[in-house]
């Protein structure tokens, strides 16, 4: 169940609620709607509240990522009490920046005035990534940074899984046969014609 994050009247961030509580809260008036997306409520009267680790765990993909946010309780122990996907931009910011290129480069070849293309000028920082990976990074910080005004985060865990499945079918595998994988010398036709065993 999604529940609905909780600010006391002190700014302090509280446990999430459950949907039903956080409706009867703004029908007696003891809360207000603070923010719609997070939906968040701040309380009027209460100052403080019991707190529970809570931990926001990541997902990464490259066209949606996961994120949520798990509170370890005592008695029920680890519950998903906040979750959602982000959809990243970066077909988008991709397909922009070809549209630029190509307009750039149309315009040096048109039968105008010619500037030559400038390289001695153009440097990239050691730590530079694409605009499109960048900005699903700046998504995933963005929310982090949201949730963690909002929400009692003691932790951040990140899933990265790679997957081997080379190493799995064939463990004794190494060498230039690993490096060359199982379809080495193999032509597409003769591949599918022994897959459908035509």
């Amino acid at each position: 169940m999604q529940r609905v994050l909780v600010i006391s009247s002190t700014r302090q961030q509280m446990m999430p609620c459950n949907p039903a509580r956080a409706r009867m809260l703004l029908r007696e008036k003891k809360a207000f709607v603070l923010r719609k997306y997070p939906f968040t409520i701040i309380l009027k009267d209460r100052a403080d509240g019991d707190l529970q680790p809570m931990e926001f765990k990541v997902d990464p993909g490259s066209k949606k990522t996961g994120v949520a946010l798990v509170a370890d309780f005592s008695k029920r122990g680890k519950t998903v009490v906040w979750a959602g996907e982000i959809q990243h931009r970066g077909q988008v910011i991709k397909n922009a920046l070809d549209s630029k290129r190509g307009i750039r480069r149309s315009r040096r070849n048109r039968k105008t005035r010619y500037r030559a293309p400038r390289f001695d000028n153009r440097t990239r920082s050691m730590r530079w990534l694409p605009p499109s990976v960048m900005s699903r990074v700046h998504n995933v910080t963005t929310w982090a940074a949201r949730l963690q005004r909002f929400a009692p985060l003691t932790g951040i865990a990140v899933e990265t899984v790679r997957f081997d499945m080379q190493l799995m079918a064939n463990p004794e595998i190494s060498g230039v046969e690993y490096q060359q994988g199982t379809l080495a010398g193999f032509e597409v036709k003769e591949y599918l014609l022994q897959k459908c065993g035509c």
